[in-house]
Protein backbone atom coordinates (compact mmCIF):
# COMPACT_ATOMS: atom_id res chain seq x y z
CA UNK A 1 0.00 0.00 0.00
CA UNK A 2 1.56 3.46 -0.95
CA UNK A 3 1.37 5.80 1.98
CA UNK A 4 0.78 9.31 1.51
CA UNK A 5 3.08 11.89 3.19
CA UNK A 6 2.46 13.75 6.23
CA UNK A 7 1.38 17.06 5.70
CA UNK A 8 4.43 19.55 5.71
CA UNK A 9 3.33 22.38 8.55
CA UNK A 10 2.73 25.48 7.26
CA UNK A 11 5.40 28.19 8.01
CA UNK A 12 4.40 31.78 8.33
CA UNK A 13 6.20 34.17 5.62
CA UNK A 14 9.14 36.69 7.57
CA UNK A 15 7.72 39.81 8.57
CA UNK A 16 8.42 42.82 5.78
CA UNK A 17 11.45 45.28 6.38
CA UNK A 18 10.22 48.57 6.85
CA UNK A 19 10.42 50.26 3.07
CA UNK A 20 12.92 52.64 2.73
CA UNK A 21 12.45 56.51 1.84
CA UNK A 22 11.74 57.84 -1.63
CA UNK A 23 15.51 59.02 -1.89
CA UNK A 24 17.53 56.66 0.01
CA UNK A 25 19.47 55.23 -2.53
CA UNK A 26 19.12 58.77 -4.77
CA UNK A 27 22.78 59.53 -5.54
CA UNK A 28 24.06 63.20 -4.27
CA UNK A 29 24.66 65.54 -6.20
CA UNK A 30 28.49 65.63 -4.79
CA UNK A 31 31.07 62.92 -5.77
CA UNK A 32 31.47 60.46 -3.73
CA UNK A 33 33.11 57.47 -2.68
CA UNK A 34 31.96 54.06 -1.79
CA UNK A 35 32.17 52.41 1.37
CA UNK A 36 34.80 49.40 1.60
CA UNK A 37 33.52 46.12 2.49
CA UNK A 38 35.31 45.97 5.60
CA UNK A 39 34.09 48.82 8.48
CA UNK A 40 37.32 49.58 10.24
CA UNK A 41 39.63 48.16 7.57
CA UNK A 42 42.96 50.25 7.73
CA UNK A 43 43.09 50.22 3.59
CA UNK A 44 43.80 53.76 2.48
CA UNK A 45 40.88 55.68 1.14
CA UNK A 46 41.12 58.47 -1.68
CA UNK A 47 40.33 61.87 -0.51
CA UNK A 48 36.84 63.14 -0.91
CA UNK A 49 36.96 64.67 -4.13
CA UNK A 50 36.16 68.79 -4.54
CA UNK A 51 34.62 70.90 -7.57
CA UNK A 52 37.97 71.83 -9.15
CA UNK A 53 38.27 75.60 -8.87
CA UNK A 54 39.49 77.16 -12.14
CA UNK A 55 40.33 80.00 -14.07
CA UNK A 56 38.74 82.01 -17.00
CA UNK A 57 41.73 80.55 -18.70
CA UNK A 58 41.55 77.41 -17.49
CA UNK A 59 37.45 76.93 -17.75
CA UNK A 60 38.06 78.75 -21.22
CA UNK A 61 40.28 75.69 -22.25
CA UNK A 62 38.30 73.16 -21.21
CA UNK A 63 34.83 74.99 -22.99
CA UNK A 64 36.97 74.64 -26.02
CA UNK A 65 37.79 71.12 -25.70
CA UNK A 66 34.23 70.49 -25.27
CA UNK A 67 32.68 72.10 -28.13
CA UNK A 68 35.24 71.17 -30.48
CA UNK A 69 33.72 67.44 -29.63
CA UNK A 70 30.64 68.72 -29.73
CA UNK A 71 31.16 70.29 -33.31
CA UNK A 72 33.16 67.36 -34.90
CA UNK A 73 30.58 64.80 -33.56
CA UNK A 74 28.08 66.68 -35.36
CA UNK A 75 30.05 66.35 -38.31
CA UNK A 76 30.55 63.05 -38.28
CA UNK A 77 27.11 62.45 -38.14
CA UNK A 78 26.45 64.22 -40.96
CA UNK A 79 29.01 62.34 -43.29
CA UNK A 80 27.99 59.54 -42.17
CA UNK A 81 24.56 60.23 -43.11
CA UNK A 82 26.22 61.19 -46.98
CA UNK A 83 28.01 57.60 -47.30
CA UNK A 84 30.99 58.97 -46.27
CA UNK A 85 31.75 57.32 -43.44
CA UNK A 86 31.21 53.43 -43.56
CA UNK A 87 30.65 50.32 -40.82
CA UNK A 88 29.49 51.78 -37.60
CA UNK A 89 29.28 54.91 -35.77
CA UNK A 90 28.94 56.11 -32.23
CA UNK A 91 29.05 59.33 -30.93
CA UNK A 92 29.89 61.12 -27.94
CA UNK A 93 27.18 64.03 -27.85
CA UNK A 94 26.57 64.64 -24.51
CA UNK A 95 29.30 62.97 -22.71
CA UNK A 96 32.11 66.04 -23.43
CA UNK A 97 32.71 66.62 -20.36
CA UNK A 98 33.58 63.15 -18.79
CA UNK A 99 36.78 63.20 -21.26
CA UNK A 100 37.85 66.48 -21.22
CA UNK A 101 37.64 66.48 -17.36
CA UNK A 102 39.81 63.50 -16.68
CA UNK A 103 41.72 63.48 -19.18
CA UNK A 104 43.10 67.32 -18.88
CA UNK A 105 44.57 65.93 -15.50
CA UNK A 106 46.51 63.02 -16.76
CA UNK A 107 50.18 63.94 -18.00
CA UNK A 108 50.63 63.84 -21.78
CA UNK A 109 53.51 61.48 -22.95
CA UNK A 110 53.58 59.37 -19.65
CA UNK A 111 49.90 57.84 -18.75
CA UNK A 112 48.08 56.07 -21.03
CA UNK A 113 44.39 56.03 -21.63
CA UNK A 114 42.30 53.17 -23.59
CA UNK A 115 38.70 52.83 -24.34
CA UNK A 116 35.68 51.07 -26.14
CA UNK A 117 34.12 51.79 -29.70
CA UNK A 118 32.50 55.78 -28.72
CA UNK A 119 36.37 56.75 -29.09
CA UNK A 120 36.23 60.04 -31.24
CA UNK A 121 35.82 62.71 -27.84
CA UNK A 122 38.54 60.63 -25.83
CA UNK A 123 40.98 61.27 -28.93
CA UNK A 124 40.06 64.82 -29.28
CA UNK A 125 40.38 65.20 -25.50
CA UNK A 126 43.91 63.84 -25.79
CA UNK A 127 45.04 66.64 -27.91
CA UNK A 128 45.33 64.36 -31.02
CA UNK A 129 44.72 66.10 -34.29
CA UNK A 130 40.99 66.41 -35.42
CA UNK A 131 42.27 66.12 -39.45
CA UNK A 132 43.58 62.63 -38.77
CA UNK A 133 40.71 61.18 -36.68
CA UNK A 134 38.28 62.68 -39.39
CA UNK A 135 40.29 60.77 -42.03
CA UNK A 136 40.39 57.38 -40.35
CA UNK A 137 36.74 57.35 -40.07
CA UNK A 138 36.66 58.33 -43.17
CA UNK A 139 38.91 55.47 -44.21
CA UNK A 140 41.67 57.27 -45.88
CA UNK A 141 45.34 56.75 -45.89
CA UNK A 142 46.04 59.36 -44.24
CA UNK A 143 44.02 58.76 -40.85
CA UNK A 144 45.50 57.74 -37.34
CA UNK A 145 45.07 53.91 -37.98
CA UNK A 146 46.17 54.71 -41.90
CA UNK A 147 42.10 53.86 -42.53
CA UNK A 148 42.06 49.92 -41.19
CA UNK A 149 40.44 50.98 -37.77
CA UNK A 150 38.09 53.20 -39.22
CA UNK A 151 35.49 54.59 -35.96
CA UNK A 152 35.56 51.91 -33.59
CA UNK A 153 39.58 50.84 -33.91
CA UNK A 154 41.39 53.89 -33.34
CA UNK A 155 45.08 53.92 -31.73
CA UNK A 156 48.14 56.01 -30.94
CA UNK A 157 51.16 54.60 -29.66
CA UNK A 158 52.52 58.16 -29.78
CA UNK A 159 50.02 59.73 -27.57
CA UNK A 160 49.76 56.52 -25.62
CA UNK A 161 45.94 56.09 -26.80
CA UNK A 162 45.47 52.78 -27.27
CA UNK A 163 41.60 51.87 -28.72
CA UNK A 164 39.40 52.24 -30.00
CA UNK A 165 38.00 48.76 -29.40
CA UNK A 166 35.06 47.12 -30.69
CA UNK A 167 34.48 43.81 -28.43
CA UNK A 168 32.52 45.14 -25.23
CA UNK A 169 34.49 44.97 -22.09
CA UNK A 170 38.02 43.79 -23.93
CA UNK A 171 39.63 47.10 -23.42
CA UNK A 172 39.10 46.83 -19.50
CA UNK A 173 41.55 43.62 -19.86
CA UNK A 174 43.61 45.03 -22.28
CA UNK A 175 43.95 48.28 -19.23
CA UNK A 176 44.77 46.27 -16.38
CA UNK A 177 47.65 45.22 -19.31
CA UNK A 178 48.88 48.39 -20.30
CA UNK A 179 48.80 49.26 -16.13
CA UNK A 180 50.95 45.70 -15.51
CA UNK A 181 53.12 47.52 -17.90
CA UNK A 182 53.72 51.20 -16.20
CA UNK A 183 54.29 49.25 -13.02
CA UNK A 184 56.73 46.76 -14.05
CA UNK A 185 59.00 50.03 -16.12
CA UNK A 186 58.92 52.01 -13.20
CA UNK A 187 57.43 54.65 -15.50
CA UNK A 188 55.42 56.61 -13.26
CA UNK A 189 52.47 56.56 -15.74
CA UNK A 190 48.55 55.27 -15.14
CA UNK A 191 46.22 53.87 -17.11
CA UNK A 192 42.46 54.99 -17.40
CA UNK A 193 40.13 52.63 -18.80
CA UNK A 194 36.71 53.39 -20.01
CA UNK A 195 33.71 51.49 -20.45
CA UNK A 196 30.12 52.04 -20.28
CA UNK A 197 27.03 50.48 -17.73
CA UNK A 198 26.61 47.85 -20.27
CA UNK A 199 29.79 46.51 -20.48
CA UNK A 200 30.56 46.73 -16.59
CA UNK A 201 28.09 43.33 -16.61
CA UNK A 202 30.76 41.64 -18.68
CA UNK A 203 32.92 38.96 -16.64
CA UNK A 204 36.54 39.76 -17.83
CA UNK A 205 35.83 43.03 -15.89
CA UNK A 206 35.85 41.69 -12.92
CA UNK A 207 38.75 39.43 -13.49
CA UNK A 208 40.35 42.71 -14.23
CA UNK A 209 39.23 44.20 -11.42
CA UNK A 210 40.94 41.19 -8.91
CA UNK A 211 44.31 40.95 -10.78
CA UNK A 212 44.28 44.87 -10.84
CA UNK A 213 43.73 44.94 -6.80
CA UNK A 214 45.84 41.90 -6.03
CA UNK A 215 48.55 43.41 -7.65
CA UNK A 216 47.93 47.17 -6.87
CA UNK A 217 48.20 48.24 -10.20
CA UNK A 218 48.12 51.94 -11.20
CA UNK A 219 44.85 52.19 -13.39
CA UNK A 220 41.18 53.92 -13.20
CA UNK A 221 38.60 52.34 -14.33
CA UNK A 222 36.04 54.90 -15.54
CA UNK A 223 32.43 53.83 -16.25
CA UNK A 224 30.81 55.55 -18.43
CA UNK A 225 27.26 55.97 -16.97
CA UNK A 226 24.89 57.38 -19.83
CA UNK A 227 22.14 55.55 -18.68
CA UNK A 228 21.56 52.90 -21.54
CA UNK A 229 23.46 49.61 -22.18
CA UNK A 230 22.34 50.02 -26.12
CA UNK A 231 18.57 50.05 -25.45
CA UNK A 232 18.07 48.68 -22.18
CA UNK A 233 18.00 50.85 -19.25
CA UNK A 234 20.39 50.60 -16.82
CA UNK A 235 17.91 49.62 -14.18
CA UNK A 236 16.69 46.81 -16.38
CA UNK A 237 20.04 45.07 -17.20
CA UNK A 238 21.44 45.29 -13.54
CA UNK A 239 21.29 44.64 -10.09
CA UNK A 240 23.40 46.77 -8.79
CA UNK A 241 22.78 50.21 -10.51
CA UNK A 242 25.23 51.98 -8.25
CA UNK A 243 28.03 51.23 -10.58
CA UNK A 244 30.46 52.79 -8.20
CA UNK A 245 30.07 50.03 -5.41
CA UNK A 246 31.04 47.48 -8.03
CA UNK A 247 34.16 47.49 -6.67
CA UNK A 248 33.93 46.78 -2.93
CA UNK A 249 34.25 43.05 -3.18
CA UNK A 250 38.31 43.30 -4.47
CA UNK A 251 38.55 46.46 -1.90
CA UNK A 252 38.67 48.87 -4.65
CA UNK A 253 36.99 52.35 -3.49
CA UNK A 254 35.02 53.83 -6.17
CA UNK A 255 33.98 57.53 -6.66
CA UNK A 256 30.65 58.58 -8.11
CA UNK A 257 30.37 61.92 -9.83
CA UNK A 258 28.31 64.35 -12.06
CA UNK A 259 29.35 63.40 -15.16
CA UNK A 260 27.96 66.59 -16.77
CA UNK A 261 29.72 69.09 -14.98
CA UNK A 262 33.37 69.62 -16.43
CA UNK A 263 35.09 71.44 -13.27
CA UNK A 264 33.38 68.20 -10.89
CA UNK A 265 35.26 65.74 -13.43
CA UNK A 266 38.32 67.57 -12.89
CA UNK A 267 38.65 67.99 -9.15
CA UNK A 268 37.66 64.04 -8.66
CA UNK A 269 40.24 63.22 -11.28
CA UNK A 270 42.76 64.98 -8.96
CA UNK A 271 41.80 62.96 -5.80
CA UNK A 272 41.57 59.69 -8.17
CA UNK A 273 45.35 60.38 -9.88
CA UNK A 274 46.84 61.44 -6.13
CA UNK A 275 45.44 58.33 -4.70
CA UNK A 276 46.59 55.88 -7.63
CA UNK A 277 50.20 57.54 -7.90
CA UNK A 278 50.65 56.73 -4.19
CA UNK A 279 51.16 53.31 -4.82
CA UNK A 280 47.61 52.64 -3.38
CA UNK A 281 46.77 50.15 -6.38
CA UNK A 282 43.26 51.12 -8.81
CA UNK A 283 40.70 52.93 -7.97
CA UNK A 284 37.08 53.29 -9.57
CA UNK A 285 34.81 56.03 -10.78
CA UNK A 286 31.39 56.06 -11.90
CA UNK A 287 30.44 58.94 -14.39
CA UNK A 288 26.87 59.69 -14.61
CA UNK A 289 26.02 61.28 -18.04
CA UNK A 290 24.04 61.26 -20.76
CA UNK A 291 24.07 60.51 -24.94
CA UNK A 292 21.69 62.83 -26.85
CA UNK A 293 22.11 60.89 -30.02
CA UNK A 294 20.65 57.02 -30.18
CA UNK A 295 23.79 54.30 -29.24
CA UNK A 296 24.89 54.61 -32.82
CA UNK A 297 23.96 55.82 -35.92
CA UNK A 298 21.48 53.13 -36.90
CA UNK A 299 20.25 53.43 -33.51
CA UNK A 300 16.40 55.70 -33.76
CA UNK A 301 16.82 55.66 -29.82
CA UNK A 302 12.88 55.02 -29.72
CA UNK A 303 13.20 53.45 -26.12
CA UNK A 304 13.16 56.74 -24.59
CA UNK A 305 10.83 59.78 -25.01
CA UNK A 306 11.63 63.38 -27.13
CA UNK A 307 10.91 65.09 -23.62
CA UNK A 308 13.42 63.07 -21.76
CA UNK A 309 16.57 63.88 -23.59
CA UNK A 310 15.11 67.43 -24.11
CA UNK A 311 15.65 68.13 -20.44
CA UNK A 312 18.71 66.96 -19.80
CA UNK A 313 19.97 69.57 -23.08
CA UNK A 314 17.92 72.23 -21.16
CA UNK A 315 19.08 71.56 -17.64
CA UNK A 316 22.22 69.54 -17.96
CA UNK A 317 24.44 70.62 -20.86
CA UNK A 318 28.06 70.45 -20.30
CA UNK A 319 28.87 73.11 -22.36
CA UNK A 320 26.07 75.38 -21.65
CA UNK A 321 26.48 75.00 -18.17
CA UNK A 322 30.73 75.72 -18.98
CA UNK A 323 29.55 79.25 -21.14
CA UNK A 324 26.97 80.00 -18.35
CA UNK A 325 30.07 80.10 -15.72
CA UNK A 326 32.50 81.86 -18.27
CA UNK A 327 29.82 84.23 -18.67
CA UNK A 328 30.02 85.24 -14.82
CA UNK A 329 33.65 85.36 -14.95
CA UNK A 330 33.61 88.30 -17.36
CA UNK A 331 33.71 86.02 -20.70
CA UNK A 332 31.52 88.03 -23.04
CA UNK A 333 29.03 86.64 -25.45
CA UNK A 334 30.88 87.64 -28.75
CA UNK A 335 34.04 86.40 -27.43
CA UNK A 336 31.64 82.68 -27.36
CA UNK A 337 30.11 83.23 -30.66
CA UNK A 338 34.05 83.68 -32.22
CA UNK A 339 35.06 80.73 -30.25
CA UNK A 340 32.16 78.78 -31.70
CA UNK A 341 33.20 80.17 -35.55
CA UNK A 342 36.69 79.11 -35.24
CA UNK A 343 35.86 75.40 -34.04
CA UNK A 344 33.22 74.98 -36.34
CA UNK A 345 36.12 75.81 -39.38
CA UNK A 346 38.69 73.55 -37.51
CA UNK A 347 35.87 71.12 -37.86
CA UNK A 348 35.12 72.14 -41.76
CA UNK A 349 38.84 72.10 -42.45
CA UNK A 350 39.27 68.61 -40.93
CA UNK A 351 36.40 67.24 -42.66
CA UNK A 352 37.45 68.70 -46.31
CA UNK A 353 41.27 67.32 -45.51
CA UNK A 354 39.28 63.78 -44.96
CA UNK A 355 36.94 63.93 -48.07
CA UNK A 356 39.96 64.89 -50.48
CA UNK A 357 43.05 62.51 -49.05
CA UNK A 358 43.19 59.39 -51.33
CA UNK A 359 41.87 55.70 -49.46
CA UNK A 360 44.64 53.48 -48.73
CA UNK A 361 46.59 51.31 -51.64
CA UNK A 362 44.82 47.93 -52.22
CA UNK A 363 48.86 46.67 -51.10
CA UNK A 364 48.26 47.76 -47.66
CA UNK A 365 45.38 44.75 -47.18
CA UNK A 366 48.73 42.39 -46.64
CA UNK A 367 50.90 44.85 -43.83
CA UNK A 368 50.44 45.48 -40.48
CA UNK A 369 48.85 41.58 -40.51
CA UNK A 370 51.77 39.68 -39.21
CA UNK A 371 54.86 40.99 -36.90
CA UNK A 372 57.82 38.67 -37.55
CA UNK A 373 60.96 38.58 -35.09
CA UNK A 374 64.25 37.73 -35.46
Amino acid sequence: MVKTPAAKPVRKPPAKAPAKSADADAPAAKAKSAVLPEEGSNHPRPRDPQRHEATADELLHFYKEMLLIRRFEERAGQLYGLGLIGGFCHLYIGQEAVAVGLQSALTPGKDSVITGYRDHGHMLAYGIDPKVIMAELTGRGAGISRGKGGSMHMFSTEHKFYGGHGIVGAQVALGAGLAFGHKYTEDGGVCMAYFGDGAANQGQVYESFNMAALWKLPIIFVIENNGYAMGTKVSRSSAETEFYRRGDSFRIPGMQVNGMDVLEVRGAAEAALEYVRGGNGPLLMELKTYRYRGHSMSDPAKYRSREEVQNMKDNSDPIEAAKAELLKMGVSEEAMKTIDKDIRKLVSEAADFAETSPEPDPSDLYTDVLVEQY
